[in-house]
């Protein structure tokens, strides 16, 4: 195991550390069916909590320990490693989580609270134009870094207090060509504000999960050029 940083915080850090260790890590048990598909969480000690699920890994959360995430990842789901590293780089910004410790198949990061897009637009909740600008600084802060935006989609990023968070930051290693952000961006300024956000509308979850395949499917059929990316 490793410590990235050391976290003061009460109940300290190594009170964590034993208690995924000793409980969570023997308990848990995930299920991971499709990589494109957010995994499941089958069973999960008390009295830990669900803070939520990526397409790798759960996030997960100790109540005396409300400073802290747990991000789990599923058996034979790779990206741990590389995750670790773009928290190296990433640093300390507001728009990002911090990695405190990197133990095996885990990762110890700062919690954040909020809201994820995708649910703002399932429940109706206005997303103000500030979160879009936050998001872009991050983005701005990210590939100064040498990193790249990629897979930046409405469960990956978070709406809280006003402001806007990048919350998965996994695939910022991959250089491949990825618009997903610059997709949302215009969807959210020639769609979301001048049309859903004034009526208060909220999108079933079938609907929401329908567009996502369907962009999945429209993102194969037609490749991305780094040269495109770059205009945009």
């Amino acid at each position: 195991m490793r410590t990235l940083v050391q976290a003061h915080h009460d109940p300290p850090l190594a009170e964590l550390l034993r208690r995924i260790d000793c409980q969570l890590l023997p308990q848990l048990r995930l299920r991971s069916v499709d990589p494109h598909d957010p995994i499941r969480v089958l069973s999960l000690p008390q009295p830990w909590r669900q803070l939520g699920c990526g397409n790798y890994a759960a996030v997960l959360h100790h109540p005396d320990h409300p400073a802290l995430a747990v991000k789990v990842y599923a058996p034979g789901r790779p990206g741990l490693e590389k995750e670790a590293e773009v928290y190296r780089r990433i640093g300390c910004h507001p728009a990002f989580s911090q990695c405190f410790h990197r133990g095996d198949g885990y990762l110890v990061l700062r919690c954040l609270h909020g809201v994820t897009l995708w649910d703002c637009l399932r429940r109706g909740i206005t997303i103000p134009v500030q979160a879009i600008q936050d998001i872009d600084a991050g983005l701005a802060h990210a590939v100064s870094r040498g990193l790249h935006g990629h897979d930046m989609h409405g469960r990956n990023l978070m709406l809280h207090r006003g402001r806007g968070l990048i919350v998965d930051i996994s695939d910022f290693l991959n250089p491949a060509p990825c618009r997903a952000w610059q997709d949302l961006r215009w969807a959210y300024h020639w769609l979301y504000r001048p049309l859903i956000a004034p009526l208060g509308l909220r999108a079933p979850a079938p609907l929401l999960d329908g567009l996502r395949k369907g962009y999945r499917l429209y993102r194969r059929l037609m490749p991305v050029s780094a040269d495109h990316v770059g205009q945009s």
